[in-house]
């Protein structure tokens, strides 16, 4: 008898324990997996990277920093996270005008997420995407990655995917997209330099000014170039800086320049895919005709949308540019991945701008 109440007592406690509520995992404490980072073939979740502590919360592990651009790529108004990891004892090589020189083992990582209420950046955020550019023995590998619901983890989409997103925008007006996850053949479409796959973002221009970092403010060159992970950097004075693109204080073409080579460069120079049009927007490019002005298009059609010159000085609505950067229509817009709606902002600036051409 005593035999046989023991063994009821003993299933009671084990039946307990099977029924007790789930513990959510403690924050990685794991090292960065370089293992990882380095095999081929990408992992299925985004936490076998061990790239984050809490990856909910956006806390990056050590040797992961986070840094970012004074004017970004307009991604339909998300707000990002960027992040660099570089292999300990190893460093970038510093560049003047192209991205830096990543060595084997380094990845960049872009987060892609929308506050459920702009007024409030801080407030119930929604993780989107998580973007990984790994930087493998035969040069660089995209894969994204997409949120759970409940943001303790992102699973590998290789094809892409298409996800329903809202927000209150800061006028307090509801905002409501299909937001595209990109597949492979998409993120090659930008990241192409010549022959070779390369980064757009983490160029001197893009990182020259000072971020809030948890130890204190500093210049991200200076940051990057303290902690080992860019060599041959200069002093910031001596690098090339370019102005946020809303900064109202910077100089007017300086801002427009700016969000061209940032959103449109990576395409449009001599190295890239839209060489072809003979239209140059990167940073450095003196040729006035090369930005637009007065060139008629290459290949005319709907892109040209009956208008005569890529940038008609002083008109602003009569220009090329403006007409593709304010359509939605994919067989007229520019950039053509990206986004679904227009930056009114951005075209706003470019407006202001082709009207003080002469």
């Amino acid at each position: 008898m005593r035999v046989l109440l023991l063994v009821l007592l003993t299933l009671v406690f084990l039946m307990g324990v099977t029924s007790a509520p789930a513990v959510a995992a403690p924050p990685s404490t794991a090292a960065v997996n370089d293992a990882a980072l380095l095999t081929p073939r990408p992992a299925r979740k985004l936490s076998a990277y061990n790239l984050f502590k809490d990856g909910a919360a956006q806390v990056p592990n050590d040797g992961v920093y986070p840094y970012d651009l004074a004017t970004p790529l307009f991604t339909d108004y998300a707000h990002k996270y960027r992040f660099v990891y570089v292999p300990e004892g190893k460093a970038a090589a510093y560049d003047d005008r192209e991205s830096f020189v990543f060595p084997v083992g380094s990845v960049l990582v872009k987060t892609f997420a929308y506050p459920a209420d702009f007024r409030e950046p801080e407030e119930n955020i929604r993780l989107i995407e998580t973007r990984l550019l790994i930087r493998g023995d035969k040069g660089w590998a995209a894969w994204a990655y997409v949120w759970n619901a409940d943001m303790t983890d992102a699973d590998l989409k290789v094809a892409g995917k298409v996800l329903p997103v809202s927000w209150v925008d800061e006028a307090g007006d509801q905002r409501d997209i299909q937001y595209v996850v990109p597949n492979r053949n998409q993120c090659k479409g930008c990241h192409v330099m010549g022959d070779e796959f390369s980064p757009i973002g983490p160029k001197a221009r893009n990182l020259n000014f000072t971020y809030d970092y948890e130890g204190g403010a500093e210049n991200q060159l200076a940051f990057w170039a303290n902690h080992g992970l860019l060599d041959g950097a200069p002093a910031p004075a001596g690098a090339p800086s370019v102005p946020r693109y809303d900064d109202p204080a910077a100089p007017l073409e300086a801002r427009a320049r700016a969000y061209l080579d940032i959103n449109c460069a990576h395409c449009h120079r001599a190295e890239g895919p839209g060489s072809t049009s003979g239209l140059f927007l990167t940073w450095w490019e003196q040729n006035k005709t090369a930005w637009g002005y007065l060139k008629r298009p290459v290949a005319a059609g709907r892109g040209s949308g009956g208008f005569m010159f890529d940038i008609d000085p002083g008109k602003p609505d009569q220009s090329i540019l403006i007409h593709r950067l304010k359509s939605t229509d994919p067989g007229v817009m520019m950039p053509e991945v990206g986004r679904t709606t227009v930056h009114t902002e951005g075209v706003e600036l470019l407006r202001e701008w082709i009207k003080t051409i002469e």
